[in-house]
């Protein structure tokens, strides 16, 4: 009798468990080149780790390999230095070439004193309008921001849905500053078959407090996660997340970005 109860104690135990969530850095992955397959490579990564895809997995890919991949590089060697990027460099100390990429990167400048904060063309507010000459060999090759992360990230989880016979979410982060906050963490810059946003505005708190203003952004939380199995220096730019439960959807990151009314640095 003793034996049964027991069993059956275990049995509620597991039933009960807590939500978990997991996460797996991808070891192996090489330093990528223009035209690689990215959806091959990472999927050997997986094979390597000795995991299966499984149905509702996400993928946070850090944009520098996506970057590489579709061939998002510029060589400051042909960049001539316009006379604002001259000035801009001059006052911040910085490489006119790079100084001219930027600018052709984006929209309208934010700021100019101590860093250059630009608007780029996708809408996102960031320091050099994402160009970076970090993890890219040579001391004159930076990195754009992909021309379309969604898009991106849409055709990556098409791939991955065609390769694997599982449905995959893809993210595409990358790491940013904040205005409130010191350091930086990863966001999310694009996004494919999993919510961006989730909006809990009318839904009850534990108490019965109907919720007003909450809605969050999910897609950051997930490239956040994952930015902290991301080692810089060692080469981990790919993070399988499994656990996390979500209904598919066709939700762009471009969500995420606030309307130009809604701005409080405007």
């Amino acid at each position: 009798m003793s034996k049964r109860t027991s069993s059956r104690s275990a049995a509620a135990g597991k039933s009960k468990a807590a939500p978990e969530l997991r996460l797996f850095s991808l070891p192996g992955i090489p330093e990528i080149q223009t035209g690689d397959d990215l959806v091959r490579i990472i999927a050997d990564a997986v094979r390597r780790a000795f995991i299966r895809f499984e149905n509702g997995d996400v993928l946070v890919i850090a944009q520098k390999i996506v970057s590489k991949a579709e061939g998002a590089l510029v060589d400051l060697a042909s960049v001539a230095p316009s006379p604002q990027a001259l000035a801009l460099a001059e006052q911040l100390k910085k490489d006119p070439r790079a100084v001219e990429v930027v600018l052709q990167q984006s929209r309208r400048i934010v700021r100019t004193d101590h860093v250059l904060i630009t608007e780029t063309h996708h809408g996102f507010v960031c320091a050099n309008a994402g160009v970076d000459h970090s993890n890219v060999p040579g001391d004159d090759i930076v990195t754009l921001l992909p021309k379309n992360p969604d898009r991106s990230a849409k055709k990556l989880a098409t791939a991955f849905r065609k390769r694997t016979g599982k449905r995959v979410a893809v993210i595409i982060s990358d790491t940013f500053g904040r205005p409130w906050r010191l350091g930086l963490t990863n966001v999310a810059i694009g996004a494919a078959g999993v919510p961006v946003l989730l909006d809990l505005r009318g839904t009850p708190d534990r108490h019965g407090k109907l919720l007003n203003a909450t809605i969050l952004a999910v897609a950051d939380e997930l490239a956040a996660a994952a930015g902290l199995l991301m080692d810089k220096s060692k080469g981990s730019p790919v993070v399988l997340i499994r656990g996390y439960r979500y209904k598919p959807v066709s939700d762009p990151a471009a969500r995420i970005i606030r309307p130009a009314a809604e701005d409080l640095f405007r």
